[in-house]
């Protein structure tokens, strides 16, 4: 099955991996390690797809070959051990204990290919009390922001936390430290020739998310609190505003940049008052925020082009790869007649998405079958 391989060129190239199809942060783990020249091949379900995309439509599904496997079959079971068999990675993200009454557990697996790296995705992890509980898929991953410190510090002062989007817990908490830690353990595996288990929870990677803010509290520069602070919308400078046109800007200050922003904005510094005392943020902001109102998104942004302002126009999904830096980075791209992102990060040997649209084919439950990716 190997012999059909991708023809991948980038760094990961002749990196073997198997993954056992889900939902959300373990697809986009195998995309990124796809992305990068990778050979990976998705065992999928007979019948309906683990993912609510179509296939031609599966952005996290790109540059890679499926087969469909019964996994409840022996025989089914028996043709993901003869895949891992010349595996370097497996990846699965299902409930702890699903895969060792499947017969393909770690220890099954290793007794087929002691090298393997064995990559789990869930949100709770392996072990604690609730390990077993539902929260492995998609969709859940507002319960782990949520224990994590993570959900509560995103908002506005007195409201509600604002859930941010699925990208915090899914794929920044989960499928990046998923890739990480699969590719250390790869790492190490090449030196002790044993493979070993990646315990990737998509709370544990949320909760190393919010190092800073610990230290920050740890030295007196951060409350515990939405909001209030300086990177969380509580200060004037780190905020978006509204535009003539109900379009946003957004930007970042540092000290050093104030004296630009306030002068393309037509605002004198005298009459606003010492910007680090808090009791002259709220008429700070409000100069600011009549300043932005009086002025489009595109005037705004063509006010500030070419200056270290820190000032950005606040894009739509749609409207982000056309921005005239990211087109000139090709930092999206298009597959399949699908706008997308392209791989990252750079490399100097990068894997660009192919134009292969990911594609799948059901064959009656305990069969398998190749279909090119």
């Amino acid at each position: 099955m190997w012999g059909l391989s991708v023809d991948n060129s980038g760094p990961l190239a002749g990196l073997r991996v198997v993954e056992l199809a889900g939902i959300g942060p373990c697809p986009y783990a195998a995309m990124l390690l796809a992305d990068l020249g990778a050979d990976v091949v998705c065992v999928e379900r007979p019948g309906r797809s683990a993912s609510a995309v179509t296939p031609e439509k599966d952005v996290l599904r790109r540059n890679r070959r499926s087969i469909v496997v019964n996994l409840r079959a022996p025989e089914g079971a028996a043709v993901v051990r003869t895949l891992i068999a010349s595996a370097d990675v497996l990846l699965e993200g299902f409930r702890p204990g699903v895969t060792e009454r499947l017969g393909l557990g770690p220890e099954d697996c290793w007794q087929v290919n002691p090298r393997l790296v064995y990559g789990r995705m869930t949100g709770w992890g392996q072990s604690g009390p609730l390990a077993p509980t539902a929260g492995h898929v998609i969709g859940h991953d507002i319960e782990y922001v949520a224990v994590t410190g993570a959900l509560g510090a995103v908002g506005r002062a007195g409201q509600s936390p604002v859930p941010p989007v699925n990208l915090v817990g899914d794929f920044g908490g989960g499928a990046l430290f998923l890739a990480m830690g699969v590719l250390a353990a790869v790492w190490e595996a090449g030196r002790s020739g044993r493979g070993q288990v990646v315990d990737a929870a998509i709370v544990d990677g949320a909760s190393s998310l919010t190092g800073i803010l610990h230290g920050l509290m740890a030295s007196g520069r951060w409350r515990d609190e939405r909001g209030v602070n300086f990177l969380d919308g509580g200060a004037p400078w780190y905020d978006t505003y509204a535009t003539a046109d109900g379009q946003y800007m957004a930007f970042a200050l540092e000290p050093k940049f104030y004296a630009e922003l306030l002068g393309r904005l037509g605002l004198d510094p005298a009459a606003l008052g010492d910007r680090g005392d808090p009791a002259t943020w709220p008429g700070l902001r409000k100069a600011i925020a009549d300043a932005f109102s009086s002025r489009t998104r595109a005037e705004w942004t063509e006010a500030f082009a070419g200056s270290d302002a820190c000032v950005a126009p606040v894009l739509s999904l749609t409207e982000a790869p056309d921005h005239p830096h990211l087109a000139a980075r090709k930092t999206f791209t298009d597959v399949g007649g699908i706008r997308q992102p392209a791989s990252a990060p750079g490399s100097a040997a990068p894997c660009w998405p192919s134009r292969r649209r990911p594609s799948r084919r059901a064959r009656t439950p305990g069969t398998c079958c190749s279909t090119p990716g």
